[in-house]
């Protein structure tokens, strides 16, 4: 499964919170039909686009004794209800 993690804060000690921005998208080559009436409605307003690839970005605050604790958390959230690993990537972002 193809999948990035970027960290953008990193703290020890007692429990934190987190804010993580996840971005689930399709992997290259699956159909993206939503994408692609979107596209067609770009075209009938005039706007010539060569593709549109949709995605879903959802926003996530939780608590973790560290950053890798809150992005084993994400990860495993992702895995187990976020994204199909058939079918989608994901990349997370944690402030």
């Amino acid at each position: 499964m193809n999948h990035h993690v970027f960290i953008a804060s990193d703290r020890s000690g007692t429990r934190m919170k987190y804010s993580a921005e996840i971005t689930v998208q399709l992997k290259p080559g699956i159909l993206d039909p939503e994408g692609a009436t979107i596209q067609r409605a770009l075209a009938h307003l005039g706007y010539s686009v060569e593709s549109v690839g949709t995605a879903k970005k959802l926003l996530i605050e939780l608590e973790a004794s560290d950053i890798d604790e809150a992005r084993g958390a994400l990860d495993g959230m992702c895995e187990k209800l976020l994204a199909n690993p058939v079918v989608h990537d994901y990349s997370i972002e944690i402030q």
